[in-house]
């Protein structure tokens, strides 16, 4: 009886590992088919300037859904690592009236897409652009500039600050000293 089973394993382990085959893996690509990098946007803002509007749906700046969910890729795509939840560390504070490149929605929409000199990167052509347009709201809620009606789910978390729908709002002034023409003398 211990032969037979002996044959037995031996023969599940040999079909098993017949079953098995190693997964292809391709260093090159194929033959015809070209790999592309996704284009670098350029443009020629500068601190103080308003951006050309793309076309933009105000939708999302009265949907609690797009809020929420601009809530959670703020955290997703680790923005709340430089702009500390939005009370600013090494980027610019989000919640005051501040706002270098302009606080209108087409301006913070080029913000995440093309990126900023000294620090902001681009993510236009990383991610989509309906979860720009989420984040863009979700921004501009930290500055109560949505409507009171339309919230962002609440966190789980302490609150340091009041809801997003609750504070009072910060209409955005252009800053007063671009930070490019800030220099040691």
């Amino acid at each position: 009886m211990n032969i037979r089973v002996r044959a037995a394993v031996l023969v599940a382990v040999l079909a098993a590992t017949a079953g098995c085959q190693r997964e292809a893996r391709l260093f090159e690509p194929a033959a015809g088919s070209a790999v592309t990098p996704p284009p670098v946007r350029m443009s020629d803002l500068q601190p103080g300037q308003s951006s050309p509007p793309p076309a933009v749906a105000p939708r999302y700046e009265v949907n609690a859904a797009a809020l929420a969910a601009g809530k959670r890729l703020f955290t997703w795509y680790n923005c709340n690592g430089c702009h500390a939840n939005g009370g600013g560390d090494k980027g610019p504070a989000l919640m005051d009236d501040v706002w270098i490149y302009g606080g209108e929605p087409a301006n913070i929409y080029m913000t995440i897409v093309e990126g900023r000199p000294n620090g902001m990167p681009s993510y236009g052509g990383h991610i989509p652009d309906e979860h720009v347009w989420q984040l863009v709201a979700y921004v501009r809620s930290m500055s109560g500039l949505v409507p009171v009606d339309a919230a962002p789910s609440r966190d789980d978390a302490m609150q340091s600050a009041p809801a997003e729908n609750r504070r009072a709002a910060q209409p955005p002034v252009p800053a007063a000293v671009p930070p490019s023409s800030q220099t040691s003398k």
